[in-house]
């Protein structure tokens, strides 16, 4: 009869690498049909969510100029602000949830994420009843946001479970879908709401009819690999580490500056002559080239560090965002697109390989990752608010860009001094 391990280190050696004789049930696969399942079935979480949630400024340039006219840009970038701070936050509790409850007793379906799919789905098909600012600001950026984050984060965990060395490639492929929905949402919202008679209702019921079939195959895909670990729900441990910290105020400074674009760059690329139609097509454009920019850096993190990658993300980030006032005409709004969604899309994935790197144990990763962008997703909250006051205060975005550019930046550099203190060294794959 095995007995359990008696530190924290052996049980990771157990965990990770099982002495002789010793059954290899929990040693990560790093790949076959299971393990790239619950990967395919993460891809299909983000391609619902974060996909959408992306696509916030086709909904903002269409709320200034129809139903929510009569608010400020500042006052409508709360509801996507929001909803980008409750996607993290509500990962707080739904991190330590799929960890600590992981699985139904008969066919291991996460309960996080069966219920929560059912309940996106539903905010969707409310949205499309909202006709003023309070009704939106409860459904698009209280509901749906906490959902999001009930969604996202056990997906994330899923996904870690099954892989170790290929860990951020595989992340990063998960996370690709986002930018895959990020692709067909804008184009989507913008044909119906700029170039059709359909109208709001009617668009976004087409857009939970989408999702639906995609939240479908994530609840069956999904299961965890790991036992639920039976220590108690909340963990402290966290917040002792010191590289944890850095990384949590990292990825902090850079979800102020990483939304300017997704938020403003339709309104900006309007103001400069493009058209509503061709506008809404620009972020399609940004999250077809952050398909890229997920996985590609994600396989050269697990080969060059993934605090490297992810570090390079947010400075890489910073700089494309001062550029955006640079861009001037229809062509050069649409490279510039291009390059800003190859750039950000560095800094969720990396985020997530980053936090997972944290833990000793993996069973604890969605703890981690919930509680590292509960807290680093004030970034995303306070970010597009303070550019809209900027804005309705200057009238022009140069101030907006180097504001966000700079945090973006800043962000950066607090990840590579996070790698400097790793045992690793700057090359290691921490």
């Amino acid at each position: 009869m095995s007995t359990a391990p008696s530190s924290p280190d052996e049980e990771k050696r157990s965990l990770n690498h099982p002495e002789p004789g010793q059954t290899e049930t929990n040693v990560a696969p790093d790949g076959g049909l299971r393990a790239w399942l619950v990967a395919a079935g993460a891809a299909a979480i983000f391609f619902s969510t974060l996909g959408l949630a992306n696509s916030f400024g086709a909904f903002e340039s269409y709320y200034i100029r129809h139903q929510l006219s009569s608010e400020s840009e500042s006052t409508i970038s709360w509801i996507g602000s929001l909803q980008s701070f409750l996607q993290f936050f509500s990962g707080l509790l739904g991190g330590p949830l799929f960890d600590r409850y992981g699985s139904m007793l008969t066919w291991r379906i996460p309960q996080v994420i069966y219920p929560s799919a059912i309940a996106y789905v539903f905010a969707i098909m409310m949205l499309s009843l909202c006709t003023n600012y309070w009704q939106t600001m409860l459904v698009q950026g209280v509901l749906m946001g906490l959902v999001m984050g009930f969604l996202q984060i056990p997906a994330f965990a899923a996904v870690s479970q099954y892989f170790d060395k290929r860990r951020a490639a595989a992340l990063g492929i998960a996370v690709s879908g986002s930018s895959i929905g990020g692709i067909i949402m804008p184009i989507i919202l913008s044909k119906m709401l700029n170039a059709s008679t359909i109208g709001f209702a009617w668009t976004v019921r087409i857009i939970g009819f989408v999702i639906l079939p995609f939240m479908l195959f994530a609840c069956i895909a999904i299961k965890p690999r790991l036992p639920p670990r039976k220590t108690r729900l909340f963990l402290w441990a966290p917040y002792k580490q010191p590289r944890f910290l850095l990384l949590v105020a990292a990825l902090f400074f850079m979800f102020i500056g990483m939304f300017t674009p997704f938020f403003y760059l339709t309104s900006y690329a309007m103001s400069r002559g493009m058209g509503a139609a061709l506008a809404g097509y620009l972020l399609a454009l940004v999250n077809a080239t952050s398909t890229l920019g997920r996985i590609v850096p994600g396989i050269l993190a697990d080969r060059y560090g993934r605090l490297n990658i992810f570090a390079t993300g947010g400075i890489s980030t910073g700089v494309v965002i001062f550029c955006m006032t640079a861009a001037t005409s229809n062509a050069g709004l649409i490279v510039y697109a291009l390059f800003f969604g190859f750039a950000s899309g560095t800094i969720v994935s990396g985020a997530s390989a980053a936090f997972a790197s944290c833990p000793k144990d993996a069973r604890d990763i969605g703890t981690y990752m919930g509680m590292g962008m509960a807290v680093a997703g004030v970034g995303g909250l306070i970010g597009p608010p303070i550019n809209g006051a900027i804005l309705d205060a200057y009238g022009e975005y140069l101030r907006v860009c180097v504001f966000s550019g700079v945090m973006a930046v800043v962000g950066g550099v607090i990840a590579f001094v996070a790698k400097m203190g790793t045992d690793e060294g700057v090359w290691g794959r921490s």
